[in-house]
């Protein structure tokens, strides 16, 4: 594959290669795509970090699901708002200086965009925290459940067995 006045040129090879069907973007355009993504979106690990660190974190995390789901188990600390109640909640429970992170159930789920986009929309910095619950638990945190604390091995399949973090 070559760039000849700005048209890419595919070779026999990649037109068979579902890969490279479609050409990779310019570096430029990934820039400002991976850049884009990084202020929507962060990650369970980098959440746990920042709580972990101690002292204020610079941002609220905040639970967008059902009151079962929350009492099945939560992140420690986190707010308790489900989607459907942020227009008429989010202004009295949340400060707009405070950026807040969404979560819900896991990826298959997004009931945390929706509750991102609400919050967004009533003029909150707000980021999706990507994985949600599902990946908080599989990746070893601990979390709150109406009977108190609890904490499952870590899933070697979605965290290292035997690091502090997975290095990225």
């Amino acid at each position: 594959m070559t760039v000849t006045g700005g048209t890419t040129v595919t070779s026999t090879a990649s037109m068979t290669n579902a890969v490279l069907r479609v050409a990779p973007a310019s570096p430029a355009a990934a820039v400002a795509h991976f850049g884009a993504g990084l202020a929507f979106h962060t990650d369970v690990s980098d959440v746990a970090s920042a709580l972990a660190a101690g002292g204020d974190p610079g941002f609220v995390v905040l639970d967008s699901r059902s009151t079962a789901s929350w009492d099945q188990g939560h992140v420690p600390g986190a707010i308790h708002l489900p989607t459907a109640l942020v227009p008429e909640q989010a202004e009295r429970l949340l400060d707009k200086s405070v950026p807040v992170v969404t979560y819900c159930w896991g990826p298959g789920c997004n009931g945390a965009t929706r509750a991102a986009l609400a919050l967004a929309q009533l003029g909150f910095q707000v980021k999706e925290m990507l994985g949600g619950f599902e990946y908080w638990v599989r990746e070893g945190f601990a979390y709150e459940t109406w009977e108190g604390d609890e904490r499952r091995a870590a899933d070697p399949l979605t965290a290292p067995v035997d690091a502090a973090d997975c290095g990225c």
